[in-house]
């Protein structure tokens, strides 16, 4: 894939907790194979751990991602 204008990202149900965040297609689809390994560590512990860690993940546009605007302020 090339530069992807959506991202999935995962919300954490704790404060314990970091949101993950990873470009996707506007279906959801992420490519394994352009994230690093550590992120697709992550990628995937995010979603074995959805409903006990982190909350059903949303795909939004990057530029109205909540992460990204906490970012930005």
């Amino acid at each position: 894939m090339t530069h992807l204008a959506y991202e999935i990202y995962y919300r954490p149900l704790a404060d314990t907790q970091s949101t993950l965040r990873f470009p996707c297609d506007v279906q959801g689809h992420v490519d394994l194979d352009e994230l690093s390994p550590e992120a697709v560590e992550n990628y995937l512990f995010a979603r074995a751990m959805v409903g006990r860690d982190y909350a059903l993940p949303a795909v939004v546009q990057q530029r109205q991602c909540p992460l990204l605007a906490a970012q930005s302020a």
